[in-house]
């Protein structure tokens, strides 16, 4: 049995009558009166997540300086721990990888541990655990707990859990997240017509890569090899909800010029907020690792991690002082670690989108129950793509993707054949080579949105929301991808099918609408390099 118990931090109403949450603010506290240098401070622990404090780092045009984050924290930048210290611990968040989930676990576990020695030194429970923010709960739980809004502690010392750089999605300092669920709630609320952030990828069943019931690539994540600091393509569990809820939290300051911390990976976790986030992710993991059918990677590479090819290592300091060196193999079930969570509920089912899709389509009875055991078709071919470079500014943008008359034949074909085969084509949009300098945005992606329409009102038509989380350091022309940017994939698979079915899909070309969740500043540089539509066959 676990020692460790993880518990909601709502318990309480979320205020500091939640004592998990009280003391976790102690614990913080002791952190931050730590040089930065310190292995067991708060700033050194954010670093281990991403930093703008190294001379290497700062190079980076797009730097938003640690020095520069606005009161009360005062973030220490100097001095710098040794430079053997830092290329060992700094800068290690796994993005854009399938090392996403237990690279996190792992630094979960080390930042809980440095924290509960802290508070076990200030009189506290030894069994103490770190919350979790599940913003997917009822009631008010799409909203931050009041203990990290507070200004204070119950004894009138400051709270260490209180950030002003934490703006939120309208950029007011009011944190919360916009769900499917609040967003059905306030339909009349403009500030919630904007991507919602969803629990759409835990009915994926394939950890990485894809097939009927999951789009690539992947709940966890693309098979990127080597250790991966960001930049790439997100995983489906990274994507949404992860990257949304981290834009929507940081936003940016009501003048557009300051990005929140959780809003940049450099910056994110020096937020106390970020741990309780990630503490919701590793749980959703942990759910989706309960269905017998959503297993991790079993390849040598996942298990052993990057260090096994040559690359970095995963490792933590121990509040001892110590190295604590992990891999995904160790991480990749919470049988193998010492904490469970207060709640886990049963993984649902996983839905039956095959069936559902070749009723819709006209196929018989026997036909879908034929059709039930396939797997997702190998063939991936490109159907069109705009012919430029697309500015992503103000209120979004509008692009023609052009479509290849002979491969959207194959579609169409492949959809009107589907009643007979049970193999329909499936057809994603792809935003490739997004680059900027702006990580506070989330952008939302409509198919043939009509002119003068309001997005909200075609929910028929969005292909998917992205949140723009990493952006910056994934267009640094000097980073290790050589500034390629951000790539997203969205399954477009739904409204191609009704244009099928509406006899609209005989067209020359699809108009792709980019909606973002607020104004995007001229400067913010946003550009997505190619909008391209591919079909999966087989």
């Amino acid at each position: 049995m676990a020692t460790y118990i993880r518990a909601n931090a709502w318990n309480n109403g979320g205020t500091f009558d939640n004592t998990d949450l009280l003391w976790y603010a102690k614990g913080v506290g002791a952190m931050q009166a730590r040089a930065l240098s310190d292995t067991s401070s708060w700033w050194f622990f954010g670093a281990i997540h991403g930093e703008y404090v190294t001379p290497l780092s700062l190079q980076d045009p797009q730097a938003f300086p640690w020095a520069d984050i606005p009161a009360p924290f005062a973030v220490p930048t100097a001095p710098l721990p040794a430079q053997d210290v830092s290329d060992q611990y700094w800068d290690q968040c796994q993005h854009q990888t399938w090392y996403f989930p237990p690279w996190h676990r792992g630094y979960l576990l080390a930042l809980e541990a440095q924290v509960r020695a802290d508070v076990i030194a200030l009189g506290g429970p030894s069994t103490w655990a770190l919350p979790y923010w599940n913003y997917f709960g009822p009631d008010q739980e799409f909203t931050i707990p009041p203990a990290f809004t507070q200004q204070n502690l119950p004894d009138g010392s400051p709270n260490p859990l209180y950030v002003t750089a934490r703006y939120g999605p309208d950029s007011d300092g009011n944190i919360y997240i916009p769900t499917v669920a609040v967003i059905r709630q306030n339909p009349n609320d403009p500030n919630l017509a904007y991507g919602p952030v969803t629990q759409d990828s835990m009915s994926n069943d394939v950890y990485t890569g894809n097939d009927t019931n999951t789009p690539p690539p992947g709940f966890g994540g693309p098979d990127t090899g080597g250790f991966s600091h960001g930049g790439g393509t997100s995983g489906n569990l990274e994507n949404n909800p992860h990257n949304l809820v981290h834009v929507y939290v940081g936003g940016t300051s009501p003048d557009g010029q300051t990005p929140g911390l959780m809003s940049v990976p450099a910056l994110a976790g020096l937020d106390p907020i970020f741990y309780l986030h990630h503490a919701n992710i590793d749980r959703m993991w942990a759910v989706w690792n309960g269905n017998s059918a959503d297993t991790n990677p079993t390849d040598p590479n996942w298990l052993s991690g990057p260090a096994a090819g040559g690359d970095r290592e995963f490792v933590m300091p121990n509040p001892d002082g110590s190295s604590w060196v992990y891999t995904p193999q160790q991480m990749s079930s919470l049988s193998q670690v010492n904490y469970t969570y207060d709640s886990l509920p049963a993984a649902a089912p996983a839905p039956a989108v095959l069936s559902e899709r070749l009723m819709r389509l006209g196929a018989a009875p026997a036909k879908v129950k034929e059709a039930a055991t396939q797997t997702a078709g190998k063939n991936v071919e490109l159907v069109g793509a705009n012919q430029e470079a697309l500015p992503i500014k103000g209120s979004g943008a509008l692009t023609t993707v052009r479509l290849n008359a002979d491969v959207r034949r194959k579609v169409s074909a492949s959809l009107a054949a589907a009643p007979e085969t049970g193999a329909p084509d499936r057809v994603y949009l792809n935003l490739e080579n997004v680059r900027g300098s702006h990580d506070a945005s989330v952008l939302s992606v409509y198919i043939n949105l009509p002119a003068g329409a309001k997005p909200s009102d075609h929910p028929e038509l969005l292909a998917g929301s992205v949140g723009l989380f990493g952006l910056r350091s994934a267009s640094f022309k000097d980073g290790k991808h050589g500034g390629q940017g951000l790539n997203f994939v969205l399954e477009i698979t739904k409204i191609i099918d009704a244009l099928h079915l509406n006899n609209a899909l005989d067209v020359d070309s699809l108009q792709v609408t980019i909606v973002p969740h607020r104004m995007v500043p001229d400067q913010a540089q946003i550009t997505i390099g190619r909008v391209g539509i591919y079909r999966q066959g087989r």
